[in-house]
């Protein structure tokens, strides 16, 4: 069975953080809530979500802050972000998508609506071309990898292996996930391949200041930011 995807709602009202959850697990997603930027910034440092609801008008630190952050940080900035807010007027709208928000919906919205603008938003994911986690670029359609804005000559499977990785950063990839993904269903190898990519892959990325982390039994993820 795939995965759910994982959606995180930010808003100060309980009453619509409770719609959130309603709608969307009814929907078939993940969803956890917060009521403000501080919340969501502790669960971001647990696991990454697929998409962010975020509203503008928040105690403390505004829809706008806690984007402009999201967005400076490239372990969070490829996360997409659909801004929503009782304001109508269009320079509300035009902020937030200058700032690198992906999708704008105004308050009082309908759960259909809301639906479908997450499920185009998380589309526009599925087909991009560039994977980031800490220094760690890829670009798959130059098919090249840096760190720290030098570029790291891989192997083929090094280099998929390294883009399931981080396009499933911060959760760990089950060994099985990845000999399905990298190696392919028919493989029927010697199992230490994977471990010896991994370490191979742990050289190439000496100068990063992220890691390759085994998960003893399980399999291996990405940390260190």
């Amino acid at each position: 069975m795939a995965e759910k995807r994982l959606i995180y709602a930010v808003d100060d009202e309980e009453n619509i953080r409770e719609l959130y959850f309603c709608a969307l697990t009814g929907a078939g997603f993940d969803c956890e809530c917060f009521a403000d930027g501080t919340e969501l910034a502790e669960a971001m440092k647990k696991r990454i979500p697929d998409l962010i609801l975020l509203d503008i008008m928040l105690e403390g630190a505004d829809g706008y802050d806690i984007l402009k952050n999201l967005k400076a940080k490239p372990c969070y900035s490829a996360v997409p972000v659909i801004m929503v807010s009782a304001k109508g007027e269009e320079i509300s709208k035009v902020k937030g998508l200058n700032m690198g928000a992906d999708d704008y919906i105004s308050k009082p919205f309908g759960v259909l609506e809301l639906v479908a603008r997450i499920n185009a938003g998380l589309r526009r994911v599925n087909t991009k071309s560039a994977f980031i986690y800490g220094d760690i670029k890829i670009d798959d359609n130059r098919h090249t990898v840096s760190v720290n804005g030098q570029d790291v000559s891989l192997t083929l499977k090094e280099y998929d292996l390294l883009k399931l990785l981080v396009a499933s950063a911060p959760n760990v990839v089950h060994r099985d996930e990845i000999f399905n993904k990298v190696w392919g269903e028919d493989y029927f190898g010697e199992t230490r391949t994977l471990d010896i990519h991994v370490a191979s892959l742990r050289k190439a990325l000496k100068k990063s200041s992220v890691k390759i982390i085994t998960v003893r039994g399980v399999g291996y993820h990405l940390g260190g930011l």
